[in-house]
């Protein structure tokens, strides 16, 4: 009796090995985390055939919660790792200065990033993991050996793992992975780098790395879920995807969308943004101009904001309107009850040039807070 062919499995198989693995060392806090950490991975090795790096921000709220053992695990998988803990910008720029640049892990990136102090002393370096989110920005150095100027690729993969938030201009550039610390009965095999690394994840490294490279990525963006900066970080994810097949085309769609909605709703605001929505809450019910100094109170009296102790003191109204300012919104000489002060517009007035109405609230409220009311129940003047 002749023994039955077994049916061949989809060449994107080795996608699924890749998530087994995962889920045999590490504990993510959901579905759409898994898929999004292995076509990141896989993404680093199709490296030449990308527009964007996406930096993948791995954060825990504390200790243990496994964000190490994570970046451990990918160290194993991905493109021609390169861990460090802290690195200098001449180190960095030198190792990315190639064709296949290897992705770079930074561990412990709070002690870069972590306080004000280290993130100005460290600002270069901010700059460049930046600027090496797309192709073809590059470093210039002055090399006082040669007397000559140096153009250094700044292009790769990143993965930072860090306990608190990121700057936002490093975490606004790829997916967000929230750590938690495993709950009684979420188990994991132990991992050791010698054994499980050598003899489990390296060779899946190989298998995935020569499926990466036979993969012919089309030149045109592939149907996104998302948007903006959100598809840029997407786009090399979505491609592995399409090019698996089975149902990861479905679940690369399903966690770009979900993963990128609930880190917009957790992420936190600038002290603007904050601003702009505390006006909104406050602005009077139907009104189109409030006084400063009104809105002012009203905002050193809301609950659980900063206004009333705004770096040691009730926030100013050169304070309001230096925040304001940004986002294109001034004050103008408001005449409310018979009394003619400085205030704010719902609609702003005519510039004189273009004649476009500037410098009102609405305006900006509806650029920058596209889920708010914005109008306060007053139409357009």
């Amino acid at each position: 009796m002749s023994t039955p062919k077994r049916k061949p499995r989809p060449s994107g198989a080795v996608l699924d090995d890749v998530e087994a693995a995962l889920r045999m060392y590490v504990i993510l806090p959901n579905e759409n985390a898994y898929v999004t950490v292995v076509l990141w991975i896989a993404a680093t090795h199709g490296i030449r055939s990308w527009e964007y790096a996406p930096r993948l921000c791995v954060i825990s709220p504390e200790k243990r919660c496994g964000k190490t053992r994570l970046l451990d695990v990918i160290e194993h998988l991905c493109h021609k790792p390169m861990a460090t803990v802290n690195a200098s910008v001449a180190a960095v720029t030198r190792s990315l200065d190639m064709k296949a640049p290897p992705t770079l892990l930074v561990d412990e990136a709070d002690s870069i990033f972590g306080t004000k102090r280290a993130a100005e002393n460290h600002e270069d370096l901010r700059g460049i993991l930046n600027a090496g989110h797309q192709r073809g920005k590059y470093v210039m150095r002055w090399d006082v050996t040669t007397h000559s100027l140096e153009k250094l690729s700044s292009f790769a993969m990143v993965a930072l793992a860090s306990i608190k938030d990121l700057p936002d201009t490093i975490m606004d550039r790829g997916p967000v992975i929230r750590m938690r610390r495993r709950a009684n009965g979420e188990a994991v095999a132990p991992f050791r780098g010698r054994r499980d690394g050598t003899y489990v994840l390296l060779p899946l490294a190989k298998r995935l790395s020569t499926w990466v490279a036979a993969q012919k990525f089309p030149d045109e963006v592939p149907g996104m879920p998302v948007e903006d900066r959100a598809a840029d970080n997407w786009e090399p994810l979505i491609a592995v995807a399409d090019a698996a097949g089975g149902d990861w085309p479905e679940r690369a769609r399903l966690a770009a969308k979900v993963m990128t909605e609930t880190e917009a709703g957790v992420a936190q605001e600038s002290f603007g943004l904050e601003l702009l929505r505390d006006i909104e809450k406050v602005w009077p019910t139907k009104a189109k101009a409030t006084h400063t100094t009104d809105l002012l109170s009203a905002l050193h009296g809301l609950d659980e904001s900063p206004w009333g102790n705004y770096h040691g003191s009730p926030l100013t109204a050169h304070e309001l309107g230096r925040l304001l300012k940004p986002y294109g919104v001034k004050s103008f000489d408001v005449k409310l009850a018979g009394t003619n002060k400085k205030g704010y517009r719902l609609v702003g007035r005519p510039d004189p040039k273009s004649k476009v109405l500037e410098g009102g609230l609405a305006d900006a409220w509806k650029r920058y807070l596209p889920d708010a009311e914005g109008s306060g129940g007053v139409a357009d003047e």
